[in-house]
């Protein structure tokens, strides 16, 4: 799975996504998760060349198999991360569907779950500009592929998990726009549609 020649390079993808990791996720403490996974190396990024929804379903099922069958302390979640497909946000919220329904029609329900996260991302209730839908942007549209039981571990070690999600509308509230500016891991592509569809605040994980 590599990308085509049109879209940006494979090496540049990645390396926007871990510093986006590394200065957002982790830097500000929005997934409490994932440092264990990001300094064990246990995090596989998945470029796809897709152009179209359906090459883009493909490789999720393939990643959603090559996750399931792999050892999980060598490989415990994937970022299935697609630049040149659904990168109006819409067209990825509807995708999302899809999504949840290959995989229960893989058997990998109980098993395996998707996160979302997009350039465009905008939470129900908010506007395109809000700070707060900076929790779920990142620099390409990306799945964020997850394994369940691991999610229940990390849980049941986080007393307070469910206050993960207020906790990041504050860090983000606290930090304004000027300072996710200034994070450098704005989203890639950085313009927003006249129209779009809104997901609900379930998609955060």
């Amino acid at each position: 799975m590599s990308l085509r020649a049109s879209g940006p390079a494979r090496d540049e993808v990645v390396a926007s996504t871990r510093a986006w990791i590394e200065r957002a996720v982790i830097g500000l403490n929005l997934c409490p998760f994932a440092k264990a996974a990001y300094d064990k190396d246990q995090i596989r990024y998945a470029v796809s060349d897709a152009q179209a929804a359906g090459a883009l379903r493909d490789d999720f099922a393939q990643e959603l198999r090559t996750l399931a069958q792999a050892v999980p302390a060598a490989m415990d979640t994937t970022l299935l991360i697609h630049p040149n497909v659904l990168t109006e946000f819409d067209d990825y919220n509807a995708f999302l569907d899809v999504a949840d329904a290959t995989v229960k029609a893989l058997g990998l329900a109980g098993v395996l779950q998707v996160a979302s996260f997009h350039p465009e991302y905008q939470f129900a209730g908010t506007t395109p500009d809000d700070v707060t839908n900076n929790t779920n942007r990142s620099p390409y549209p990306m799945l964020h592929l997850l394994r369940e039981a691991s999610m229940d571990l990390a849980v049941a070690a986080l007393p307070d998990a469910r206050m993960i999600y207020q906790r990041n509308i504050e860090t983000m509230r606290r930090l304004g726009v000027a300072g996710w500016a200034a994070l450098g891991c704005a989203a890639a592509r950085n313009r927003l549609p006249e129209t779009r569809s809104i997901v609900s605040e379930d998609r955060q994980v």
